[in-house]
C-alpha cells in the first residue's frame, strides 16, 4: 500500500485498524453474529477483487441497496478500494422519489437485496443505465452475480492494493432525504470523509476499542475506520419512531456501548420507557442526537439515565456538511434552557475545529462569489454558511442546485449555504431560528418558526408544534399547528396554549391555532416536520 493511498483513500483506515487489532470485534449484528477486524478486512479485499472481475471499473457509479449490517460496511469499503463510487439513497423516501434519484444518477452497477432487483424489472426506465447486477441474498432469474459468488471468486486473490485516487476525487454520492425539498445527490470526496473522521474523533474523543450502537446505520461507516465496534440494533432504520425502546436499551446495555447516535424519534421512546422501568445506562458516555431540533426536556430526561461523566450531545449539520457545530447537554440544560424555552431559538453550540462559519444576509437569490460584505452583525439573523474540509463541493448532475447552494470563494473552495436562518451570540454560539424556506412573510414583517415553537413545546399535552404561514407570501397569517398528546381534551389544551407565556411579546403574533392528528415527518429521522405539507393542509382546511 503506497503512502499516497494511505492518505487519500478512506478505506486505508480500516486496513490500519485491522492490522493493529485483528481480533477485535468490528461488527455485531442484532442476532449476535460477530465479524472481527481481520475477517472484515479479508472480506473487503475479496469483494474488491470479485467486483473488478465482474466488470466494475474505477469511476463507475454503483447504487448500493443493502440492509444495515456487515454487508453494508464491507461493500462500501470494497467500492472505495477499487475506485467505484457507491450511491446511497434512502429507500424510505417513497417509490417515485427513489426511482427518480436512480434515474438521475444513472449508475452502471446495482448491488442490492432481491426486492431491489424485482424493482429493476418492474421499472426498467429508472434502471436503464445499469449494466452490472449483484444480488445480496438469493438470486433468481434476473441475471447477474450473487454476492456470495463475487466474494468466493475474489477470496483466492489475497490482499488488494488500494486504488489510488486523489483526495478531491469523487468517493461517494449520498442523497439527501428530500425532507426540505427534492432529494439531491451530494458528491463526497475522500478528503471530505477523512475530515469528518478527524472532526468526530476530536469532538467526542472517540478512540479504538469503543462500542457504538449505530441507530443511524450510515454512522457505522465511520466506526471501523476509527477502530470502534459497530453494533446494529434491532430496529427499522426507515421507521425510527416505531422502534421498540426495550430492544434499543438492551442493545446499548448488553454490548457495553460507550457511544450511540440516533434520531430524536428513537430517544423520545427510549427515555420514558427507561424511566418507567427504573433502568439506567451503565457504560454509555456519549449519547448523540441529530436530525431535528431537540427539546431541552428530552436532553435532561436522557442525561438522568447516563452514568456519572456521561452527557448528551446534539450536533448540527446536513448531508452536505457534517458536523458544523455541537453542544453538550450540560450547557443546554444549564443556563441556556430558559433562553431556549423563552423564544431565543435553538442553541446548537460552537463551530467545530477547522470549519469557518458565517451568517449572511437573507436572500433567495444565488450568490456567485464570496465577499465579507455578505456577513451580518453578531446577534442579527442571517443564513448559515460554512466553509472547510467537511463541506462537500457539489450536487451530482444538478448544476442549478449547486449554484443555489454554493458560493465560490476567491481564496479557494466553496461556502455551503445551509438553508437555515440563525444568529450568533457574543460567545460564538449558533442559535437556529428555522429553515429559510419556512420563514413566514407577513404584512408586518418576517417571522421565524423555531423560537415561537420552542415556547409552546413546553405546554403540557403538546406532542409537536409547528408555526406555518397561511396565504400568499408577503401577506401570510401565522398559524400555530398543534399535534396533541393522546387523550387530550382539545378545548382545554387550546386554553392552556393561549394562556402560555403571554408575557413574551414574541407569542402575541400568534392568534390562530389549529390541531392536526399526526404531523407529516421526514423518512430518515421521523423527526423533521414537513411544514410544506402542513401549510397545504392548513390552507385547504381554511379554503
Amino acid at each position: 500500500m503506497s503512502v499516497r493511498s494511505a492518505i487519500t483513500n478512506v478505506s486505508a483506515h480500516l486496513r490500519a485498524r485491522a492490522g493493529e487489532t485483528p481480533e477485535r470485534v468490528a461488527v455485531r449484528a442484532s442476532d449476535g453474529t460477530e465479524t472481527r477486524f481481520a475477517a472484515l478486512e479479508a472480506r473487503v479485499d475479496a469483494l474488491a477483487h470479485g467486483l473488478l472481475e465482474c466488470g466494475f471499473a474505477p469511476g463507475d457509479r454503483a447504487c448500493l441497496f443493502v440492509r444495515p449490517g456487515v454487508e453494508l460496511i464491507a461493500l462500501t469499503h470494497a467500492l472505495f478500494r477499487i475506485g467505484v463510487i457507491p450511491v446511497l439513497i434512502d429507500p424510505g423516501m417513497g417509490r417515485r422519489s427513489l426511482l427518480g434519484c436512480v434515474e438521475r444518477v444513472a449508475p452502471r452497477g446495482l448491488i442490492g437485496i432481491p426486492t431491489v432487483h424485482v424493482a429493476r424489472l418492474l421499472f426498467p426506465r429508472a434502471f436503464r443505465s445499469v449494466e452490472l447486477n449483484v444480488t445480496v441474498g438469493r438470486r433468481l432469474a434476473w441475471g447477474g452475480a450473487s454476492l456470495a459468488r463475487v466474494e468466493r471468486n475474489g477470496r483466492a486473490r489475497g490482499r488488494f492494493e488500494l486504488e489510488e485516487r486523489g483526495a478531491d476525487a469523487p468517493a461517494a454520492i449520498l442523497f439527501t432525504s428530500g425532507s426540505t425539498g427534492p432529494a439531491k445527490g451530494v458528491e463526497y470526496t475522500h478528503a471530505n470523509f477523512l475530515a469528518q473522521l478527524d472532526a468526530l474523533r476530536a469532538l467526542y474523543d472517540l478512540s479504538p476499542g469503543e462500542v457504538d450502537v449505530a441507530c443511524f446505520p450510515l454512522f457505522a461507516l465511520f466506526d471501523n475506520a476509527l477502530g470502534m465496534t459497530s453494533v446494529f440494533p434491532d430496529l427499522d432504520p426507515s421507521r425510527p419512531a416505531q422502534c421498540d425502546p426495550a430492544k434499543v436499551f438492551a442493545a446499548v446495555e448488553s454490548n457495553g456501548a460507550t457511544f450511540t447516535f440516533g434520531s430524536p424519534a428513537i430517544w423520545q421512546r427510549v427515555a420514558p420507557w427507561a424511566h418507567a422501568n427504573g433502568r439506567r445506562f451503565s457504560t454509555l458516555r456519549r449519547l448523540t442526537i441529530a436530525g431535528a431540533p431537540v427539546a431541552p426536556a428530552l436532553i435532561e430526561s436522557l442525561r438522568a439515565l447516563l452514568p456519572e461523566g456521561g452527557d448528551v450531545h446534539t450536533p448540527y449539520g446536513a448531508t452536505e456538511s457534517l458536523p458544523v457545530t455541537s453542544i453538550a447537554g450540560a450547557e443546554v440544560c444549564g443556563p441556556l434552557r430558559a433562553s431556549i424555552e423563552g423564544g431565543a431559538g435553538t442553541c446548537v453550540g460552537r463551530t467545530v475545529p477547522g470549519l469557518e462559519l458565517a451568517l449572511v444576509r437573507i436572500t433567495d437569490e444565488r450568490i456567485a462569489s464570496w465577499s465579507d460584505d455578505l456577513r451580518v452583525p453578531v446577534g442579527a439573523p442571517g443564513e448559515v454558511c460554512v466553509r472547510g474540509p467537511v463541506v462537500t463541493p457539489a450536487y451530482f448532475g444538478d448544476a442549478l442546485a449547486t449554484e443555489r447552494a454554493k458560493i465560490r470563494d476567491p481564496r479557494g473552495g466553496v461556502w455551503h449555504r445551509m438553508g437555515d436562518i440563525g444568529a450568533l451570540d457574543p460567545e460564538g454560539r449558533l442559535w437556529l431560528h428555522g429553515r429559510k424556506s419556512h420563514r413566514i412573510e407577513t404584512a408586518d414583517g418576517m417571522l421565524l418558526p423555531v423560537p415561537i415553537e420552542n415556547v409552546y413545546r413546553t405546554v403540557p399535552g403538546v406532542r409537536r408544534v409547528a408555526l406555518v404561514g397561511v396565504g400568499a407570501r408577503g401577506s401570510e397569517r401565522p398559524l400555530l399547528v398543534i399535534e396533541p398528546e393522546a387523550n387530550q381534551d382539545r378545548a382545554e389544551l387550546e386554553r392552556r396554549v393561549r394562556a402560555h407565556r403571554r408575557d413574551l411579546e414574541l407569542v402575541r403574533t400568534v392568534t390562530e391555532i389549529a390541531f392536526h392528528p399526526s404531523f407529516p415527518v421526514d423518512v430518515r429521522h421521523n423527526a423533521k416536520i414537513r411544514r410544506e405539507d402542513l401549510k397545504r393542509w392548513a390552507e385547504s382546511e381554511r379554503s
